[in-house]
């Protein structure tokens, strides 16, 4: 085994946690997620954690974006130089990084999965690795471990700092991506290695991947996205608009567009959810940023975006936390998030203060008006010391974002 570790590999104990369960087990592993976001610093992770427990462990590891492997790029190739590498009557430990760009890998995955010696770990960073594309390839022999930027506590272990408002105002600005912290935390140096990330993710795993001739129209969608972050979506609004502007752009094409960047894991695309009929609107979502520090990027970190970027935060951590996330509606009142994680349920609303009469009686009473007894809670940009509001809770962002469950 010959794997360069990184001089600074800071444990994301959170992950570890929940992967280390069906370590020696035949399940093939799979860790998704944006560029960048520390997919290879897990199996790294992973990887230690094998040693420590096996140091004579067979362990081979394939990062498939090194030129060295550029002849593996295709599945006879690959399997070929892993099968030389397994050992018989004992167990195998393979990971294999950045695997989406091989040629039908998912036939190497699946073949080397019959064999129970084989404990198979392997991330992608686009369509290819998408649920509903897994459980194609790989039909059941896979469990998916979503991973995102770094959460703000992960943020404040990377960066050496304590929870305060400066930390949480250079988390929200710059956002989470792991190798910041081997950068000064300043708008030039940050917003060069920001720029670099974002057009790899729209050139290569957008543009190239889905041969777009409209880079232009692109570009612009995701502008507009940044700055309607938490507005319901409508594609045929921007298409309307577009017209109006005499750019030809339809519906179809527009969703399309919108689909590719969820598949990049660019943004979010969070669904409707209606809680009396019990089903999902079938048009209209909102759309939230994997990572607030490309969204600022894109079009700047601005006063007036203070309410849009805190709910952004608190939909990011309810996935940290594992939740699934729908934007709820009860009648004509909206229910920011409608969150569900084991059979239990969350509801948040998101106000930036509660600084007048009219705006309390409106977030805390979306909430009381569900008939249920599932937590809720409101969450603000700034603490509060006091009662609840009729059993429902208020919450600072800083007190939500340090949180690892909810009781």
């Amino acid at each position: 085994m010959n794997i360069k570790f990184p001089k600074n590999l800071i444990e994301r104990n959170h992950y570890i946690k929940r992967i280390e369960p069906y370590m020696r087990h035949n399940v093939v592993k799979v860790l998704t997620g944006q560029r960048r976001v520390g997919k290879s610093y897990i199996l790294y992770q992973l990887i230690h954690l094998v040693m420590e427990q096996n140091p004579e462990a067979n362990i081979i590891y394939l990062n498939m974006e090194d030129f060295e492997n550029i002849s593996l790029k295709n599945a006879g190739s690959l399997y070929a130089r892993i099968k030389s590498l397994l050992h018989d009557n004992e167990m195998n430990y393979i990971f294999l990084d950045e695997i989406q760009d091989v040629d039908h890998w998912e036939d190497v995955v699946r073949s080397l999965s019959t064999d129970d010696d084989n404990d198979i770990y392997i991330t992608g960073s686009n369509s290819k690795m998408l649920s509903s594309e897994l459980s194609t390839y790989l039909s059941g022999r896979y469990v998916e471990f979503p991973i995102y930027s770094l959460s703000y506590t992960e943020f404040l272990q990377f960066h050496h700092r304590k929870d305060s408002d400066e930390s949480l105002r250079l988390y929200e600005r710059y956002g989470g991506l792991p190798y910041l912290m081997n950068l000064q935390l300043d708008d030039d140096t940050v917003n060069e290695y920001l720029s670099s990330i974002y057009s790899t993710i729209v050139f290569r795993d957008i543009v190239e991947r889905y041969k777009l001739r409209n880079v232009d129209f692109l570009e612009r969608l995701i502008e507009y996205l940044a700055e309607n972050i938490g507005n319901l979506f409508s594609a045929k609004k921007v298409s309307d608009f577009l017209k109006s502007q005499q750019v030809k752009i339809s519906v179809s094409q527009i969703q399309n567009y919108l689909q590719y960047l969820a598949n990049a894991f660019l943004i979010h695309r969070v669904e409707r959810y209606d809680l009396v009929g019990k089903r999902m609107f079938e048009i209209g979502e909102k759309d939230y940023f994997e990572n607030l520090g490309l969204r600022n990027n894109i079009i700047g970190y601005r006063i007036n975006d203070e309410g849009k970027l805190l709910e952004n935060l608190v939909y990011n951590h309810l996935l940290f936390l594992g939740y699934q996330a729908k934007v709820g509606f009860l009648q004509q009142k909206e229910i920011d998030f409608v969150a569900e994680r084991n059979h239990e349920r969350l509801y948040v609303q998101v106000s930036l203060r509660l600084d007048n009469e009219a705006t309390i009686e409106r977030e805390f009473g979306n909430l009381l008006s569900i008939q249920d007894n599932y937590p809720k809670i409101v969450v603000t940009r700034d603490a509060f010391q006091g009662n609840t509001y009729q059993g429902i809770r208020q919450m600072s962002i800083r007190e939500l974002l340090m949180k690892e469950f909810f009781s």
